[in-house]
């Protein structure tokens, strides 16, 4: 699921309302962290709690008055994770955002029954800290070494390096370039073939 822009336009509308620019630029180096990560890039220094609960709050309602009924997969996304399942891999949704999105991103999509592990990393340290994603294999059983992440962000492209997993990105809404740290990268989620997963995985 893309929902970089429904992102953009929350944080857009949030940060007015406090007395803040938005600026595409920091939100673009900020993208793929939580919320603390993204408003310690965007004050240029570490927020008060408070006022970091207060701005994510109000941007995360936002975010899924936006994300309601908008909601789709990429291309592809729900054929693998059918032939993961299909093949006994174990699958986690291992995020950056709160709780409450992860539900109605799951429920919008109708594919909460593929997970075995749902972690949100809100109050966790932010991507590419590894963090959320090493929860995620403990929940799941799973040594990081055995784990192959799937990211769409830069920030989530180091925090699995840094977390000892291999990673494939999907250069659905960064550029191929910012994530090149990755073990594969494609374009579409429908232009990964088996043989490379399993090369991969092997």
């Amino acid at each position: 699921m893309d929902t970089k822009d429904f992102h953009h336009q929350s944080w857009a509308l949030a940060l007015p309302e406090f007395g803040l620019d938005f600026s595409a630029d920091r939100f673009e180096r900020s993208f793929g962290m939580n919320n603390n990560g993204v408003l310690e890039v965007f004050f240029g220094r570490p927020v008060e709690a408070e006022q970091a609960a207060a701005i994510g709050e109000r941007k995360e309602t936002l975010f899924r008055q936006l994300l309601r009924g908008h909601v789709q997969a990429l291309p592809g996304a729900t054929n693998w994770l059918e032939r993961l399942r299909t093949w006994g891999a174990r699958q986690a949704v291992a995020s950056s955002a709160p709780p409450a999105n992860i539900d109605v991103m799951l429920g919008e999509l109708g594919i909460v029954g593929y997970f075995d592990a749902v972690v949100s990393g809100h109050g966790l340290p932010s991507k590419p800290d590894p963090a959320v994603f090493l929860q995620a294999a403990e929940r799941l059983g799973v040594s990081p070494e055995n784990c192959i992440v799937m990211e769409d962000a830069a920030a989530g492209v180091q925090a699995a390096r840094r977390a000892g997993m291999r990673c494939i990105a999907v250069a659905s809404t960064s550029p191929v370039e910012a994530l090149r740290d990755a073990d594969l990268v494609i374009e579409r989620w429908d232009w990964l073939d088996e043989e490379s997963f399993v090369r991969l995985a092997a």
